[in-house]
């Protein structure tokens, strides 16, 4: 079976792609900040598969090394490497000209910094072909007020995914934008709107598996882009 390591894999479209992911045979290494709900999402998928859960957080590069502890406690290979989990910084989300400095240097080594040390952590034991998709937003491409410093490091992961996979044609690196979702992140920049009219995040999987599964040519997709199952 095949190993996947998915980072904010507690919650939201990382918990729901694990899950997907587990359904089709996967063992997975997964990570969250939180302690119970990533001990609740372990659980859940160990009904399915082998799961190994580390708590960490993704700017701290010695959990990057743990992560790697954890997948040679499996198999010692890396078929998949998701980059999930992220931080929108200060909410509610300031306009540029309040935004504080060192928050937005936060928001740049969670959401920016840490995927491509994790890469760099984890490219010796990278397959073959493997799989990097490194999520991404539709903020990276389209101005929105109040969103500067998580569209600036969108913005930045999507040129970094390009670069990668110039520089790495074995395997298929990807900036996967999945649109809005009813989420937790969702919420809280817009903590005074209601948000149901959002699509869940299980919605948007389907297209990451056949992402993942067909294999396209590395780049920057939209879910919207990939067609619906039949």
């Amino acid at each position: 079976m095949p190993t996947a390591i998915v980072t904010g894999a507690s919650k939201g479209l990382g918990r729901a792609l694990a899950n997907g992911l587990a359904e089709q045979g996967w063992k997975l290494v997964i990570d969250a900040r939180s302690a119970k709900d990533l001990e609740e999402t372990a659980a859940h998928l160990s009904n399915q598969t082998s799961v190994v859960a580390v708590r960490g957080d993704v700017s701290d590069p010695n959990h990057h090394f743990e992560l790697v502890e954890a997948v040679d406690s499996l198999d010692g290979s890396v078929d998949l490497l998701v980059n999930n989990a992220s931080t929108l910084g200060t909410t509610p989300l300031p306009q540029l000209s309040e935004l504080d400095a060192e928050a937005f240097s936060r928001v740049l080594e969670t959401n920016l910094v840490a995927p491509l040390r994790l890469f760099q952590t984890v490219a010796g034991r990278m397959a073959l072909g493997g799989v990097v998709i490194n999520i991404s937003s539709d903020a990276a491409v389209e101005a929105y007020p109040g969103w500067g410093a998580y569209g600036a490091s969108k913005a930045g992961l999507d040129q970094l995914s390009a670069v990668l996979a110039a520089e790495n044609p074995d395997l298929h690196v990807y900036a996967f934008d999945p649109g809005d979702m009813r989420t937790d992140m969702h919420q809280a920049a817009f903590p005074y709107e209601d948000i149901s009219d959002r699509p869940e995040p299980e919605s948007v999987v389907p297209a990451l598996l056949e992402i993942i599964t067909e294999r396209p040519p590395s780049g920057r997709i939209r879910a919207d882009q990939i067609a619906a199952p039949a």
